[in-house]
């Protein structure tokens, strides 16, 4: 398979949450939004990556996270100044903070998967790893 032939393109697997190598295994074994807080597998369970690739790697993730917070509150204010054209500053207050703590189940997961796919050096896609053979190694 030569490596122009993505089996498992890269925007899907960003999308659902997937292994950046595989491609097909579940990052999160819980919803992003539910009762339950998300719980993030230790290793793929399709290909066996680990996603913690050493001690303390999320905090990394941390830094994404306040990118992606920074760019959707600037993103909402410009939209609440365009849309209302108030001047009141608790307007702007109380809004972005409704829809800041809104979105950060969503920028929890995302800022992982962002890391381990677009910042990690290293890692990256492995179309032989997205074969079934893996899983029915596992079963014999």
């Amino acid at each position: 398979m030569s490596t122009t032939d993505n089996k498992y393109p890269m925007w899907p697997a960003i999308v659902h949450a997937k292994c950046p190598r595989c491609r097909r295994g579940d990052m999160f074994t819980t919803p992003m939004y539910g009762f339950k807080s998300q719980k993030m597998n230790t290793t793929c369970p399709h290909c066996g990556l680990v996603f913690e690739r050493e001690p303390g790697y999320f905090y990394v993730a941390m830094f994404v996270s306040y990118a992606l917070f920074v760019a959707e509150m600037v993103t909402l204010a410009v939209a609440i100044s365009v849309l209302s054209g108030s001047r009141n500053p608790w307007v702007y207050v109380s809004i972005i903070i409704a829809v800041g703590v809104a979105l950060s189940p969503f920028n929890f997961r995302y800022s992982r998967v962002l890391l381990l796919h677009w910042l990690t050096p290293g890692l990256h896609y492995h179309p032989e790893m997205s074969e079934d053979i893996i899983k029915e190694n596992s079963v014999k």
